[in-house]
């Protein structure tokens, strides 16, 4: 799976004044990354808002995406949630085919013991014709992946090829890579610890501010991945403020103000979110100023 090293995106899913989703300003979004050098796209994961999608809205999601990604870029869709029978049931009813893989999220809510994540996930597994990144993001979840669990169904469940690793914890992910599998893929969740996580031995990230900063995002990755830190931490200086600000006010307001900064769409995001602050909104404008100062 060499097409999932490097850069990944968690695309947001745009919205009109009228609460409707977006098409236009997606399909921009799209051909933004694929010519910003982006490695490939995941589609309805957190930061699309997956959650207050209707089922319709999804499938309109999925198409628009496939449409203006038009075969370049390798795609994930985000499949999971907090009731394991269905997962099952939506994944033995997808069509797959124009997906590398699915990214599945551990159980929210809940709150389930390593022994329930791992039956979870064994249950995906067998439903799932396509490769599975496990996502673990206990700041979102309420409960922690823990390294041996990962370990345990990278070793029985042969279609688990990865994990999305969003605990933000660098011993975490150091523990994870010393005890994987081989070919198993360690992916970054969290834009802060992207770079740290590629050096320790990962893969690359899952990235959200590199949508709205493409080239200079998945240049730092390379560099990483190519053994060039200092290169690479030269950039990871540069983009640390924007990391900061887009998560200020969660996870997708800031992006979305990123993306309303560079044009590309409006800042709306659907409630319980509200849209980023004015304040908020003019430091955005300000760091973005630094690498596209037309649009800012």
């Amino acid at each position: 799976m060499k097409q999932l090293h490097g850069t990944g995106v968690a695309l947001v899913t745009p919205f009109r004044e009228d609460n409707s989703v977006d098409t236009d300003a997606l399909a921009r979004i799209v051909h933004y990354n694929i010519d910003g050098g982006m490695d490939y796209l995941v589609i309805l994961g957190t930061t699309g808002e997956s959650v207050t999608l209707s089922q319709q809205e999804k499938e309109l999601v999925i198409h628009t995406v496939v449409a203006a990604n038009g075969g370049k870029l390798p795609l994930v869709l985000g499949v999971g949630g907090n009731n394991t029978a269905l997962v099952v049931s939506e994944l033995q009813q997808l069509d797959l085919d124009d997906f590398d893989a699915i990214l599945s999220v551990s159980p929210s809510y809940n709150k389930p013991t390593q022994e329930g994540i791992y039956q979870h996930f064994k249950a995906i597994s067998a439903a799932s014709s396509k490769p599975i990144i496990l996502y673990n993001v206990p700041g979102r979840t309420g409960s922690n992946m823990l390294p041996q669990t990962v370990v345990r169904l990278a070793t029985d469940c042969k279609n688990i090829i990865a994990i999305k690793e969003a605990s933000g914890d660098m011993l975490q992910v150091a523990e994870l890579i010393g005890q994987k599998p081989e070919d198993f893929m360690v992916i970054s969740g969290d834009d802060f610890t992207a770079l740290p996580t590629v050096l320790a031995g990962g893969v690359g990230v899952i990235s959200v501010l590199g949508q709205g900063l493409p080239k200079e995002f998945s240049s730092m990755i390379r560099l990483g991945i190519n053994g060039n830190p200092s290169e690479a931490y030269a950039l990871h200086y540069t983009l640390l403020k924007g990391m900061e600000l887009i998560f200020k006010e969660g996870n997708p307001a800031g992006i979305k103000a990123v993306f309303e900064t560079l044009r590309l769409s409006n800042a709306l995001v659907r409630l319980p979110l509200v849209e980023a602050s004015k304040d908020l909104k003019e430091q955005i404008v300000a760091f973005m100023h630094a690498f596209y100062p037309v649009h800012a």
